[in-house]
């Protein structure tokens, strides 16, 4: 066998997978460490703040305001669909007295905040990467730098404010409005007054439950944030690097809003 046919044999696939593991884990320590060093410089002008106003206005309502409607259909159905599980259990007890226990328990700490950020980084996240990426292709942010507009002053920090503070926001909303979502469903489908529904809702259910739900979304915003504005910087390759960017944005929104979750569910109880 000649060395040019040996060269071309294919390595065997076990021993590929330490090589495509090392490069993966790398490739997120990268990613991880830009995403650190982008939260290091923002916190700096925090301190004192330098943020633009009108930059931060304009983001609180193209984030917030418009994001009103889509997570309070979201939310109502997320009401709803905490009813329709704990039906067949409520029937089988006969304890239509927790029904309302039962779906806010859920909805305010665990599911409600979850499936808002979801939504939230689909709508606000794509859209911010694909603004700061095309901005990027185009050299919108060289220029800002050659007229001695600090960037991350006045185009990044109202970003991440706006973000963590309307996922705030829409989550108290969306809380609001999932619960009405539950007690119609629970009128409905069980014949459950609302009444009664929210007695239970209210006499079960503490403060620290609401809180924590609230603690876990400006986690949310804070990771959603962070993604999508990292990854819209760091756009290569013009016009398909801003699909990538994007497409990596999603993704990596959503698995850390999960894992946060996970560890934010163990540290609040």
């Amino acid at each position: 066998m000649s060395a040019g046919e040996d060269e071309q044999r294919e390595e065997p696939f076990y021993l590929g997978v330490p090589t495509r593991i090392g490069a993966s884990l790398l490739h997120l320590s990268g990613e991880l460490g830009g995403m650190i060093v982008l939260a290091a410089r923002l916190l700096r002008r925090l301190v004192p703040p330098r943020v633009d106003r009108d930059e931060l206005v304009k983001n609180l309502h193209k984030t917030g305001v418009r994001s009103v409607g889509i997570v309070s259909v979201t939310a109502i159905f997320v009401g709803a669909i905490m009813v329709i599980q704990a039906a067949p259990l409520v029937m089988r007890f006969n304890a239509k007295e927790i029904v309302g226990w039962g779906a806010g328990f859920a909805t305010l700490r665990e599911v409600g905040p979850l499936l808002i950020a979801l939504m939230f980084s689909g709508r606000v996240g794509a859209n911010n990467t694909a603004e700061l990426g095309t901005m990027v292709v185009t050299d919108q942010i060289d220029a800002l730098r050659a007229l001695a507009i600090d960037p991350l002053a006045y185009l990044i920090l109202p970003r991440v404010i706006s973000m963590v503070v309307m996922l705030f926001l829409l989550t108290i909303v969306g809380d609001a409005v999932a619960i009405v979502g539950a007690i119609g469903a629970a009128k409905v489908l069980l014949d459950v007054d609302p009444r009664s529904f929210i007695s239970s809702l209210t006499v079960l259910l503490d403060e620290w439950d609401l809180a924590t739900g609230l603690i876990k979304s400006v986690a949310f915003g804070v990771m959603i944030a962070l993604t999508s504005c990292h990854f819209g910087l760091s756009v290569k390759g013009g016009a398909p690097g801003v699909g990538r960017a994007v497409n990596a944005a999603v993704v990596a929104a959503a698995s850390g809003i999960f894992v946060l979750d996970y560890f934010s569910t163990y540290l609040l109880g």
